[in-house]
């Protein structure tokens, strides 16, 4: 009895040593970025960057852009074809591809989140202001399914940088199902059929994705994706340093010597397709509008009466560069012979008083609270502009809003001036001489053109740039499209400025695009 009573026990030890061999269940790894909040989690029906980093890591879109580049590549489309005059699209679709929410990815999907922008007599079309189907789609006069797999996007005009657009954020594909249920309340519950499910979004504080386990390409190689908000820069730095978040973006210029000699942190950074600007209201039919801005004498005296290379050398500290152009000097068809406004206090004042402005007058400046990736701190360089106005008698107090409504305001024209800027969705001049300074632009309440700059000239040039195929003759084109816009001087381009993001040491993956997307699906964090 007693040595059946020790087997017994020996063999419960044994038993007792293996379970204590096991492997502990492997943690979730969470990633928390630092960013700015979103204004609504409709893909279709936002136009800041803040929205579109979280969209970008919930849905696909038919093609995309290559890591790292802007070059397209299939994503829920396998292949396409176009007819020889340019004007009919013909996707083929990837099949077994679920949205989130289990339902299948199908050519009615692909239909339902195009045409529910374009149609306006669609069911959910008055779900949304869908400006930037405006700006960069209105060429599409219809979206056809051919069958489950196959979907047809006809054109109403030839349109070069059609293919391009398409891997905008804008032509993400929804699910029509959760849009059923949920109407407009699908704004801030996304489905998508990406590498990471939407989990929640505290307004304010953070939204939440997890890791997809049925993502149809690689799978993302972090469990959960936290993006933090924390709109200022230094307090973004504070919590990299603390631990509390892995990664930050537009870090403040002035903590970059600290985060560049830290041996835990890693600085990404590359130039940036973007532009930051200053823009004045010409729009005689908005309501903030003030008369001396419709005079280009006065315009160009403000350009003349700002000292960008002081800003740029001051404020951004190395992190950008001065802007002439509305264009990026990295962009194809950047006109390097216009010669920019200098600094001249003194020609400022002259161009003011043959205006009948011999001592100056007042107006508003209005400036995002938000940080951008094309200015890092809106409020400071607000205020140095203020300062360079005040000295050729403009007096301009600073205006500010929260990011959504001075979105809203600014597109509906309530300034007489304002800061913006702009990162480009496709790496063709028209995003910005069509989407940002063209008439058809400048609608009021959904207008990409907040200067409201009407010239029938840069519109004429954008309608012939959009339907050559002709790339030599494209770039005549916007060269000639900038000489205008720089002699109009309905903006005062401010600056060109770096992507910079800053992770810990041991996070690895993450690829900087020329546009400025953020993709989480690569980065990955290695075990402390």
């Amino acid at each position: 009895m007693k040595k059946i009573l020790v087997i017994v026990v020996m063999a419960a030890m044994f038993v007792g040593l293996l379970a204590g061999c096991k492997p502990q269940a492997a943690q979730p790894v969470t990633l928390v970025f630092a960013k700015g909040d979103a204004v609504n989690l409709d893909p279709a029906n936002v136009t800041d960057g803040e929205s579109i980093t979280v969209m970008n890591n919930i849905f696909d879109g038919l093609v995309r852009y290559k890591s790292g580049s802007t070059e397209v590549e299939p994503d829920l489309a396998t292949s396409w074809e176009t007819s020889l005059d340019g004007l009919v699209w013909t996707f083929h679709l990837r099949e077994g591809v679920k949205f989130h929410d289990g339902t299948p990815f199908n050519a009615d999907a692909v239909v339902f989140s195009l045409e529910r922008q374009r149609d306006e007599n669609h069911p959910f079309y008055q779900y949304g202001k869908w400006e930037y189907w405006s700006w960069c789609f209105g060429e599409i006069a219809k979206t056809e399914k051919v069958d489950d797999y196959t979907v047809k996007i006809t054109l109403s005009k030839p349109f070069a940088p059609f293919l391009s657009t398409m891997a905008m954020f804008t032509a993400y594909i929804v699910s029509p199902t959760n849009a059923e249920q949920l109407k407009d309340n699908a704004l801030s519950n996304p489905v998508g059929t990406g590498p990471f499910k939407f989990v929640e979004w505290v307004r304010g504080d953070h939204v939440t994705l997890e890791k997809n386990p049925d993502y149809w390409g690689e799978a993302p190689k972090i469990d959960r994706l936290i993006f933090k908000v924390i709109p200022d820069p230094s307090a973004r730095f504070l919590a990299l340093q603390k631990g509390e978040v892995q990664g930050i973006e537009f870090p403040n210029p002035d903590d970059l010597p600290k985060i560049e000699s830290d041996p835990n942190l890693q600085v990404l950074t590359q130039p940036g397709l973007n532009v930051g600007y200053l823009a004045m209201n010409m729009g005689k039919d908005t309501p903030g509008f003030q008369a001396p801005f419709a005079d280009v004498r006065v315009r160009q005296a403000i350009n003349y009466a700002i000292n960008k290379k002081d800003i740029v050398e001051h404020l951004y500290k190395g992190t950008a560069e001065v802007a002439k152009n509305p264009l990026p000097p990295t962009l194809w068809g950047y006109n390097d012979t216009v010669q920019d406004y200098e600094y001249n206090p003194d020609k400022a004042k002259e161009l003011l008083k043959e205006a009948g402005y011999p001592n100056g007058f007042k107006t508003n400046l209005w400036a995002m609270p938000v940080s951008r990736p094309y200015m890092f701190d809106p409020i400071k360089i607000a205020t140095a502009i203020q300062e360079d106005l005040r000295n050729v008698g403009i007096d301009a107090p600073i205006v500010t809003y929260d990011w959504g409504t001075y979105l809203d305001k600014t597109e509906a024209g309530e300034h007489a001036m304002c800061l913006l800027g702009w990162t480009m969705d496709y790496a063709d001049p028209d995003n910005i001489i069509y989407v940002l300074l063209d008439q058809d632009a400048a609608t009021v309440g959904s207008a990409g053109n907040v200067a409201f700059y009407r010239n029938s000239q840069i519109h004429e040039i954008n309608m012939e740039a959009q339907q050559t195929s002709d790339f030599n003759k494209r770039v005549e084109l916007y060269e000639q499209a900038q000489v205008l816009i720089h002699n109009d001087a309905p903006w005062v381009t401010l600056a060109h400025s770096k992507q910079i993001i800053v992770f810990n040491k041991n996070v690895s993956g993450f690829v900087l695009y020329p546009t400025g997307d953020y993709r989480f699906e690569n980065t990955a964090i290695a075990a402390p």
